[in-house]
């Protein structure tokens, strides 16, 4: 017997989180804590840190998201510091 799935099959992934997240901001950036403050309004937001930034990096990889840092776009694999998050330009 497989064990049944804990979370609904409607729930968005955090991933998916994430980018809607980025979608509601529109063209603008979002810091990470401002995105963890909108997916845990009322919860310990410190703790989603660390997955947003992991969420980041595998999403900047695929091309569905770009960081920044300084205001310009940073290397997904290679970046430190304060960042931002937004969605790739549609220019």
């Amino acid at each position: 017997m497989s064990k049944p799935d804990s979370r609904p099959a409607s729930a968005p992934s955090f991933e998916e989180s994430l980018l809607d997240a980025l979608a509601r901001a529109g063209s603008g950036t979002l810091s990470p804590p401002e995105i963890a403050h909108l997916l845990a309004p009322e919860g310990d937001w410190h703790a989603l840190l660390m997955p947003i930034r992991r969420a980041a990096v595998k999403l900047a990889l695929a091309g569905r998201l770009v960081i920044y840092r300084k205001g310009k776009p940073a290397d997904p694999n290679d970046f430190r510091g304060v960042y931002r998050l937004g969605l790739p330009r549609q220019d």
